[in-house]
């Protein structure tokens, strides 16, 4: 850290005049020549000081300036390195810009004797701090110093389940995955934050592991509501030096409301949208593989998949290579979807666990199960009751709705 020479007397000036030329010539009032040296001796003659003039030294600030980082440091860490602090003063001014001459937002304590800033600092950037401070006369310490923040060798890749401007259900659940494990798991959640249009709306996230950061309101989100996902991670160490790699806004919408309800007991779905309830005669999971009870969401659609039993632990049950209208609820296999191939609809219980409905080989949009497919969206809610099973693990799917908000 480098010190001022320079100090400013509060109350008055103090001024220094430099003598740059020699000897010649000042050999009194008539010595021509002498210049700046002429001025100073005036009528007195010699090198004695006129009166109200002082021979002695300028006095220098008892505030002692420090910064950290110090002055030129590289591979500065962006976020707990930036710092300054003084010692027999308080401090007055302190200016932080990065090359860009953009502001560095910081607070001076309540005490006068540090400063932090406020957010963590972008990584390989250059910066120039300015500081002053005064001591208990008045006299101003200064101090000016540059570094450059470390450019991340290591980054983690950061990827959630939304697309920019699409409209989901009022049970959309928005689920960030990392390819990475992540350490710094409070930094993160607070680099990752929701703004709504009714500005009312809190999301909370909640970790699954450290990969997986899923985040939600309280209750179903309201119908109509815009929300904008802002990241903030580039200059986040989300492990130890490993850096985010997204800074960036993710809008999307809330379409109106839809949250349908299996019963397992009566083989009928009630579906209430807008407010508006129908039933339809569906099936459920028999009693060797019953159906998951809770609240699951529709993460996808398809309007024609294979199901095969060997691809979620079943052996070889079954091998559909076209089922229509499909639509995800759990990671593990649990589909609402179409079925052509049996009629045990509002009778009996008879899938592995999917709720399936009637619909044509085709897949006719006629169709019950068409009709359902064609008015759903991702983000929809389908709850199952009454079953045998016990409910869908929270993150199996986007089931976080199944943990209560005081511990999501």
């Amino acid at each position: 850290m480098r010190r001022s020479a320079v100090a400013l007397a509060m109350g008055g000036v103090l001024l220094l005049t430099a003598a740059c030329g020699d000897d010649k010539g000042s050999d009194g009032a008539n010595g021509g020549g002498g210049g700046d040296a002429a001025a100073t001796a005036g009528a007195n003659g010699g090198g004695t000081p006129a009166p109200g003039q002082s021979s002695a030294a300028p006095k220098v600030s008892a505030a002692v300036l420090t910064v950290e980082p110090k002055d030129g440091a590289q591979d500065v860490s962006p976020t707990n390195a930036l710092a300054v602090s003084v010692a027999g003063g308080k401090l007055t001014t302190v200016e932080v810009t990065d090359k860009e001459g953009k502001p560095v937002a910081g607070a001076i304590t309540a005490d006068g004797t540090g400063w932090k800033p406020s957010a963590a600092l972008a990584v390989g950037m250059a910066y120039k701090v300015s500081a002053q401070a005064k001591d208990a006369e008045g006299l101003v310490a200064a101090s000016t110093t540059s570094f450059t923040t470390l450019t991340p060798e290591k980054k983690i890749s950061t990827n959630d389940n939304i697309t920019d401007n699409a409209t989901y259900g009022v049970g959309m659940i928005v689920s960030v995955v990392f390819n990475k494990d992540v350490k710094n798991k409070e930094a993160v959640v607070k680099g990752i934050t929701f703004e709504t249009s009714d500005g009312a709306t809190e999301v909370k996230g909640h970790w699954f592991g450290t990969r997986r950061l899923d985040f939600r309101p309280a209750e179903y989100w309201k119908p109509g509501t815009k929300v904008t996902i802002k990241y903030r991670l580039k200059n986040v160490e989300v492990a130890p030096g490993v850096y985010g790699d997204v800074d960036k806004d993710e809008p999307f919408v809330i379409g109106r409301s839809q949250v349908s309800t299996a019963d397992s007991a009566t083989h009928q779905m009630t579906v209430v949208r807008d407010g508006q309830p129908h039933t339809v005669p569906v099936t459920l999971g028999d009693e060797k593989n019953p159906s998951w009870n809770g609240a699951m969401v529709i993460s996808s659609k398809e309007k024609v998949t294979r199901m095969n039993s060997q691809t979620v632990g079943l052996g070889g049950e079954y091998d559909i290579p076209d089922v229509p209208h499909a639509m995800r609820l759990t990671n593990s296999g649990t589909f609402v979807h179409g079925n052509y191939w049996a009629n045990p609809f509002g009778k009996s219980n008879a899938s592995h666990g999917c709720i399936s409905m009637q619909d044509t080989k085709d897949g006719s949009d006629a169709s019950v199960a068409g009709k359902f497919f064609n008015e759903s969206m991702i983000g929809d809610v389908v709850k199952v009751v009454n079953s045998k099973e016990k409910t869908v693990a929270p993150d199996n799917g986007l089931s976080g709705w199944n943990i209560d908000w005081a511990n999501w």
